[in-house]
């Protein structure tokens, strides 16, 4: 047998676990969201002979078709955004965390958590997944354009007109927008409502007006591809509301380095909406001692502002966030986001509110294209949201909180 036969017959023995792991976990299919916790995988299972724990990935819109209960029946940890946990809840598929963690640490993790990362996985009185990571919408713009960050939206007006100013429309991102513009003048999204027609209104007008000067097939794109459109080209010079990626934020990762910063807000409002993950574990699960401890090993201060910088990951923990090493690193990007992140929109969690976000922002983008009145838009979003809440199982957001 060559050498080069053997090389390779040894490198794929090595890729081979000796057992399979003891436990199994899914996350999204992006840097952000796999390559820290592989790490941490690879570290904890360096020398084992059965590994204690593998990651799988898949694209971030397969867990927005998939069911929960589907996931949850095949992996032990899975990773999820805080939207989906009344559906998770009702399905009774997952573990609370205070059935492994006690009342302390979960206290003392909360108070480390920045902005409502650790409350957003609150339901029914009961915690059920630790956050990982936190995004939450804010600016981003190319600094050789733009070199100051704008601080109002009659800021972004103004320079939509003389400069490319791209929307996040795609998914669920239209819909996302509207809240989060109506919360940042204090209003939040809420009540069989949902919001008064004299905050919504202007803010569809404002959406429909921006995107009318947009670059051409920006509509459809999802932050990645925004912010790659940026950083690779001239296409783009301010996305007003878009879910960060620190990657973006860090000199050579493009050609041209993103600026991110807050969004605009009054006094009193909310900053963007919160996005980020976490990871539950699901009733399939028997967590031993050793998998708590590696989960909990996920978010001690040393593994947040080191391992999951280190790997493209956005920490979850405020000491990483307002960490000098760790801006220095990242060009700034926690720092001049951050009180964004402290002030962030919790968006719903009842039952039926993912698939509900979806249509909303579906008829947002077809009102877009039509150039449709913003009042039939809102009055048709508003018969969806209440359709959902008809139908949602359990309680909802605004009667619990």
């Amino acid at each position: 047998m060559s050498s080069d036969v053997l090389q390779m017959v040894r490198a794929s023995a090595e890729r081979i676990p000796i057992q399979p792991p003891k436990y199994k976990g899914l996350t999204w299919d992006h840097p952000r969201g796999y390559d820290a916790l592989a790490e941490a995988a690879r570290r904890v299972n360096a020398g084992r002979s059965e590994p204690l724990i593998t990651w799988d990935k898949q694209p971030l819109e397969g867990f927005e078709s998939a069911q929960i209960t589907d996931l949850t029946a095949r992996y032990d940890l899975v990773v999820l955004d805080h939207p989906h946990i009344g559906e998770a809840v009702a399905e009774n598929c997952l573990i609370p965390l205070e059935e492994m963690f006690s009342a302390e640490q979960l206290a003392d993790w909360e108070a480390e958590s920045v902005g409502p990362s650790f409350r957003s996985y609150q339901w029914d009185g009961l915690h059920w997944a630790l956050p990982l990571d936190v995004a939450t919408q804010v600016a981003a713009r190319r600094p050789d354009r733009i070199a100051i960050a704008p601080t109002s939206w009659d800021e972004i007006d103004e320079i939509a007109q003389s400069l490319p100013v791209a929307l996040s429309l795609g998914g669920p991102h239209g819909f996302l927008n509207l809240i989060s513009m109506a919360a940042s003048e204090g209003v939040i999204v809420a009540g069989d409502e949902m919001l008064p027609d004299a905050v919504a209104l202007p803010v569809l007008e404002r959406l429909q007006r921006l995107a009318r000067l947009a670059p051409q097939g920006t509509a459809e794109m999802n932050p990645i591809a925004l912010l790659e459109a940026m950083g690779h080209s001239d296409e783009i010079a301010l996305i007003p509301l878009v879910f960060a990626y620190v990657t973006y934020a860090r000199a050579g990762h493009a050609p041209h380095a993103v600026a991110f910063s807050d969004t605009p807000r009054a006094p009193g409002g909310k900053g963007g909406v919160l996005g980020g993950t976490g990871v539950a574990f699901s009733r399939r699960c028997m967590p031993d001692a050793e998998l708590r401890a590696h989960t909990a090993a996920l978010l001690s201060r040393d593994t947040q502002r080191q391992l999951f910088p280190e790997f493209g990951g956005q920490p979850s923990a405020r000491s990483a966030w307002t960490d000098p090493a760790v801006n220095a690193a990242w060009g700034n990007f926690y720092a001049d986001t951050l009180e964004t992140a402290e002030h962030a929109l919790l968006r719903p969690r009842f039952d039926r509110f993912p698939a509900f976000t979806n249509a909303a922002a579906s008829r947002i983008r077809l009102a877009v294209e039509t150039g449709e009145d913003e009042t039939r838009t809102f009055s048709d979003i508003r018969a969806l949201w209440r359709e959902s809440r008809a139908s949602a199982r359990g309680d909802l957001d605004d009667k619990r909180d």
